[in-house]
């Protein structure tokens, strides 16, 4: 079987579509890793090679981010729902080794995703408050993000556990433009962040975070594993408290498997990390590296985006765009057709063209363009002719 392809133009948002050498490499070493005569899925996670995939993903993650050394980075398996419940817990427990009391946590909603955030913390019976919803100031829909001065006066004088936003919403297409000055000025406030789905997408201050996790399958690999970056101030917070504590004031124990310092303290592989995955991760990594970095990333980026939302733009009269101007995603361009009756069309000849991946998340209908780093130039181009041309073939 030949590990050649035609390339893609795959707008999923995820699973989404990795570079085609890295698959390449990845199919290579799935079979013989390292000439070991095994393929890098069979190794021991606590074997010498199974160790440098871990060091090196680090090591490239934090080389590709300029994470400072007050900052730890980790793996652990699962996606993003695992790290609505594992973060709830662990940082309920770090307030309260710190505190030595119980706060809520407070979540700014501007999507599904931080909407599921907040409701897994509840279930788990971690306090928690909603500090906003942007439904309430855009006509009962996502699509928006209000400014500061609608929403800062309810974090002022309370006590929060932790924040926490998700920095770009993949069904709604709403992407924080920049951070929160009120919380991010504020000392006394540990900011959580979602990058799963605009991770390495630019340039961010990690130190402004207190911790970040972002889901590997939408810009930076395989499903199955997710990133986590956090202060260390944090982790030997949750290392202080005891179980026996945090059951008297109601808190739920996190499970080992998830227990931060536990993985760390075991180098992410406390139980049997997806080696094959994260090396997959790794050479996404490897690859960004070669390609400059970040910063030509972002550039490739911005440039994806603009030339997409110009067309859009441009046929204004037969596209509709949900997303207010101010906080557009740069990776989840959603839209829909103002003329009933053509959706399926709009999919049919898509197809034909070779772009796949375009349907909008069911909750939401209409169509979504994920513009992820693995998509090239080229795609989004050939994307943007066709939006063009159904535009004007069907008014």
């Amino acid at each position: 079987m030949s590990l050649e392809r035609e390339e893609p133009h795959h707008f999923g948002a995820g699973p989404a579509q990795l570079p085609t050498q890295v698959l390449q490499q990845a199919a290579r070493d799935l079979l013989n890793f390292n000439n070991l005569g095994l393929g890098v899925g069979e190794i021991s996670h606590r074997s010498k090679d199974a160790k440098k995939v871990i060091e090196d993903a680090k090591a490239h993650l934090k080389e590709l981010m300029n994470i400072p050394d007050t900052h730890e980075v980790f793996f652990l398996q699962g996606g993003g729902t695992t790290g609505f419940s594992c973060t709830a817990s662990n940082l309920a427990a770090a307030y309260v080794a710190k505190t030595g009391e119980i706060a809520p946590a407070g979540y700014l909603v501007t999507g599904s995703w931080s909407q599921k955030a907040y409701e897994e913390a509840r279930r788990l019976h971690v306090p928690a408050e909603v500090i906003f919803n942007s439904k309430d100031f855009n006509d009962k829909k996502y699509g928006s993000i209000p400014s500061e001065s609608e929403w800062s006066d309810r974090i002022k004088g309370k006590k929060f556990s932790y924040v926490y936003l998700c920095e770009n919403e993949t069904v709604h297409g709403v992407e924080w433009p920049k951070l929160p000055e009120c919380i991010t000025a504020d000392e006394n406030i540990e900011l959580v962040a979602d990058l799963s789905s605009d991770i390495l997408s630019r340039e961010i201050d990690v130190s402004r975070y207190a911790m970040i996790l972002a889901g590997a399958q939408k810009n930076i690999g395989l499903a199955g594993l997710t990133v986590y970056i956090i202060k260390k101030t944090i982790l030997d917070e949750i290392s202080k408290v005891h179980d026996d504590e945090l059951y008297k004031l109601g808190l739920p124990i996190t499970p080992i498997a998830f227990h931060f310092p536990t993985v760390v303290k075991n180098d992410s592989a406390y139980n049997t990390i997806p080696i094959f995955t994260l090396h997959v991760m790794d050479l996404v990594f490897q690859n960004l590296l070669s390609k400059g970095g970040v910063p030509a990333q972002q550039r490739e980026n911005e440039r994806k985006a603009k030339i997409l939302y110009d067309v859009l733009d441009q046929y204004s009269n037969f596209y509709n765009l949900p997303v207010e101007k101010s906080c557009r995603s740069k990776m989840n361009v959603v839209f829909t057709l103002k003329k009933e009756g053509l959706d399926g069309k709009f999919l049919q000849e898509a197809e034909q063209r070779g772009l796949t991946g375009l349907k909008g998340h069911r909750s939401v209908g209409g169509f979504r363009a994920s513009i992820y780093n693995s998509l090239s130039l080229e795609s989004v181009q050939k994307l943007v002719t066709f939006i063009k041309d159904f535009a004007e073939s069907n008014a």
